[in-house]
This record gives structure tokens, C-alpha cells and sequence, in this order.
């Protein structure tokens, strides 16, 4: 099923812990929808280039499994963490701030992937928070 032009609800509910339901909510399909059109205008600025989902939506059972906080937007359907081929997460980081895209937050994890996401509800103010996650702990973006 696409929520947009280019990401599918498969795409953003895939998950390697298939022992667990990881099937959205309307609540969260409805947040789904908007994340995806989200990362359509995010594959727009950084120039049409395919966006690889490493993770999006994650029930309970599947963000317990990876270790992740109840309070993730990943549980909401509001967050995806993001690789584009031949581009560094901090260059996607930097497209993205400078682009104006109003995001909720945009992060370097790891400097493996970009994780993004928007307001938990629709039209919520985006809190345009940028930071970097990496073995030092969580700190602004500068």
C-alpha cells in the first residue's frame, strides 16, 4: 500500500523482529501518512535521491526489542531513521536545517544514520530540534 510516491506502509512497518505484530493503529497509519509525505519533501531537497528506511513505525514489542524508550516517535508512527546512498548522515542533517523543512527533530545517530521526524500530532508546532547521538551521549548540532 503507498502512503506517497515513494514509501509504501511495508517500507515504513518493516522490522528483522517478525516474531512481533508491528501493525499500526488508524491513529498511527494516519501519522504514517504523514511522515511519508514528510520524507518526500525530504528526498526533494537532497536532490531526488532514493531514501533507504532503516526503521519507522515500531509497536511495543518490536521497540522494546530494540532497546528503544516508550516515549520514541518511532512508536507513533512519527519518526523514521534514514540512510540516502552516497551521502554522510551529516550532509543529509545539513540539507535538511538548511532547507527550512520544519521537522520535529532531526538527528545524527552514530554517524550512520539520519533519524527524523515530525510533530506527534498534526498541526503541531515542529520543535526544529537538532542534535547528534553518538558514544559521547546527546548533544546539540552545530
Amino acid at each position: 500500500m503507498n502512503l506517497s510516491e515513494n514509501f509504501t506502509l511495508e517500507e515504513l512497518t518493516h522490522t528483522d523482529h517478525r516474531e512481533f505484530d508491528n501493525t499500526p493503529n488508524d491513529a498511527e497509519l494516519a501519522n504514517l501518512v504523514r511522515l511519508a509525505a514528510f520524507l518526500e519533501q525530504v528526498r526533494e531537497v537532497l536532490g531526488d535521491k532514493t531514501i533507504i528506511v532503516n526503521s519507522a513505525f515500531r509497536s511495543a514489542e518490536v521497540n522494546r526489542a530494540v532497546g528503544s524508550s516508550d516515549k520514541s516517535q518511532h512508536r507513533r508512527g512519527c519518526a523514521a531513521d534514514i540512510r540516502v546512498k552516497g551521502l554522510t548522515p551529516d550532509e543529509v542533517v545539513k540539507t535538511i536545517i538548511a532547507a527550512g523543512l520544519h521537522y520535529d527533530q532531526v538527528i545524527r545517530e552514530f554517524d550512520r544514520w539520519t533519524h527524523v521526524s515530525i510533530p506527534n500530532e498534526e498541526g503541531q508546532k515542529p520543535r526544529n530540534m537538532a542534535l547528534i547521538i553518538d558514544k559521547s551521549g546527546t548533544r546539540a548540532y552545530a
